[in-house]
């Protein structure tokens, strides 16, 4: 039955910007203030006052049209979208309507064929609400310090059609805010958040079916259910002979389900119109060249140049490029390499998504605030590699390393750690463990060959570890055979 249909998605995301003050007015833009502390006459919406624009918000917002590949229009201007919610003190909301200051852009997306691109059809500067408190014992109370904090809403064309397509358009979204630096990309604090637009209609058809909004989607995971969701309840009504109802529903993570929460409204039903308190925003050509200059190599292109230049697998390279902190650390540590190829790279890679990121779960910090020294990854990478030490010793190293905040190297000179590699006294070694253990010798020979890796584990402890393992494999063979 599924596969009878097709689905349209597109979706809203919001994200909330890190400007030093509010949209348009002088109020801290901070998480985590004493409700209704941050805030004044302006964001409370009392009479008289009048807003004035944040100019980091139009910046900001350039910024992110630029990474999306929008066009930025020279000349757009303010609206008033009016609504009332408890938490709305105006009875409207500063937006932009008819010009949105970014537009026609679009995001290109990974997939087993090749890149997809999804279209955004615009980006408008607008602020937030305040924010309502459900979860207490008593009635609903109302926090107003998010009211005015500036919002960017991106939109997409309805060019998405999966759940696993919209996860990985977030994804890129999420990473490439993250990586311009402009909104911390927190949903659990609300500084993104997400809404869709689905709706499914049958291959071939050259009309779209009737769309249902989902909100209430606090992380990438509960989109993609979301969707999944209400794709198959919109199939499961029209294959029941029903119509589908354009709506507005929310998520309900407890049951995995979309539950209806009130009729979908059109845009008429807000009653926009222009702004009169605030000029338009002019974008000159040499303002959106300036800001164009100060854009980082963004997520997707990182990634293919992890690819490409370090020779790192899709997968290895998407990881470290996920976190751009991660990212920047493992380009630290392959820069302080002795040797640089992309073995000591895959190495490095190997470290970093190991014990390194076992470390940062530990002590639950991100790669910063871990303040560990990327030369201690590179030297022990360059040490293992040429054969100086052995993966086991590389460990314990590693672990000394960050107690003591030595090198690796100095660790290993200071201890006498170097691999031993002298054939003739490994031999001899061997030679004594095979003789020390003649029961196990004659199972062996009986065809239990496991047993090799007990000779193998015998010569080791023999040397503390030291001896190369690959030569104690190769003459522990050699001598059992014989």
């Amino acid at each position: 039955m599924r596969d009878k249909y097709v689905a349209v998605i597109g979706l809203e995301v919001h994200a909330q910007l890190l400007t030093k003050t509010k949209a348009f007015c002088s109020c801290i833009n901070e998480y985590g203030g004493l409700p209704n502390t941050q805030t004044c006459p302006v964001c409370l919406g009392m009479p008289g006052s009048l807003p004035v624009l944040n100019k980091m918000l139009v910046e900001y917002s350039i910024m992110m049209g630029l990474a999306t590949n929008c066009k930025i229009r020279k000349h757009s201007r303010f609206s008033r979208k009016n609504y009332f919610y408890q938490d709305l003190p105006k009875g409207y909301q500063i937006t932009q309507y008819d010009d949105p200051i970014c537009y026609d852009g679009y995001v290109e997306i990974e997939k087993e064929e090749g890149l997809k691109r999804i279209r955004v059809n615009r980006i408008h500067i607008e602020e937030d609400t305040g924010k309502s408190n459900h979860d207490l014992d008593i009635d609903t109370l109302v926090d107003l310090n998010r009211a005015g904090v500036p919002l960017i809403e991106i939109v997409t064309e309805p060019d998405i059609a999966s759940a696993e397509e919209a996860y990985k358009y977030l994804t890129q979204i999420k990473n490439s805010l993250i990586y311009l630096n402009i909104c911390s990309g927190n949903m659990e604090e609300g500084a993104l958040r997400c809404d869709a637009n689905i709706s499914v209609m049958l291959k071939g058809a050259d009309k779209y079916g009737t769309r249902a909004e989902v909100k209430n989607m606090n992380s990438f995971r509960n989109v993609e259910k979301a969707i999944e969701y209400e794709v198959n309840r919109q199939i499961e009504i029209i294959e029941n002979g029903g119509s589908v109802v354009q709506e507005t529903r929310m998520w309900d993570g407890a049951k995995n389900i979309t539950k209806s929460m009130r009729s979908k409204e059109m845009a008429h039903d807000y009653r926009y119109f222009p702004e009169p308190d605030l000029l338009g925003i002019e974008v000159s050509d040499e303002w959106k060249e300036t800001l164009k200059s100060k854009l980082p190599e963004l997520p997707l292109a990182k990634k293919i140049r992890f690819e490409t230049h370090y020779g790192l697998n899709k997968r290895d390279a998407g990881i470290l490029t996920d976190d751009i902190s991660i990212a920047k650390y493992f380009e630290l540590a392959c820069s302080v390499l002795i040797i640089k190829n992309e073995r000591r790279y895959k190495l490095i890679s190997n470290w970093i998504q190991s014990d390194v990121m076992r470390l940062m779960s530990e002590k639950s910090v991100n790669i910063v605030e871990l303040n560990l020294n990327p030369t201690i990854i590179s030297q022990l990478s360059d040490l293992s590699d040429d054969g100086v030490i052995s993966n086991k010793i590389a460990k314990e190293i590693f672990i000394e390393a960050i107690s003591s905040g030595k090198l690796p190297n100095d660790i290993v000179n200071e201890k006498g750690l170097k691999q031993l590699s002298d054939t003739t006294l490994i031999e001899e070694i061997v030679v004594k463990v095979i003789a020390s253990n003649p029961e196990t010798l004659e199972k062996y020979k009986s065809g239990k060959t496991n047993f090799m890796g007990f000779f193998v584990g015998q010569v080791l402890k023999e040397t503390k570890g030291q001896a190369n393992p690959q030569i104690v494999s190769d003459l522990v063979k050699k001598h059992l055979e014989s």
